[in-house]
């Protein structure tokens, strides 16, 4: 598990998915998959819409807004 701290003080502990089992609740699991459905609800519905998605390069790592038209711009 990996702790980080933000500015404003808090610590957010970041579980990897090894140790989810063991650390997180039914509970906790439950609502993690709620928000990934919801995210993914919320990206398709902009989809839907015509609207700007943001993402994520994993292989260039850089951030990026994706049109409606397929064209992607990069952030600088």
């Amino acid at each position: 598990m990996t702790t980080i701290s933000t500015k404003s003080g808090k610590v957010i502990k970041v579980v990897s998915s090894e140790e989810e089992k063991t650390t997180l609740t039914v509970s906790d699991s439950e609502m993690d998959a709620r928000a990934t459905e919801a995210v993914k609800a919320a990206i398709n519905k902009a989809k839907i819409c015509k609207k700007p998605v943001a993402g994520y390069d994993k292989e260039k790592r850089v951030a990026y807004i994706e049109y409606a038209n397929g064209e992607r711009k990069y952030a600088k």
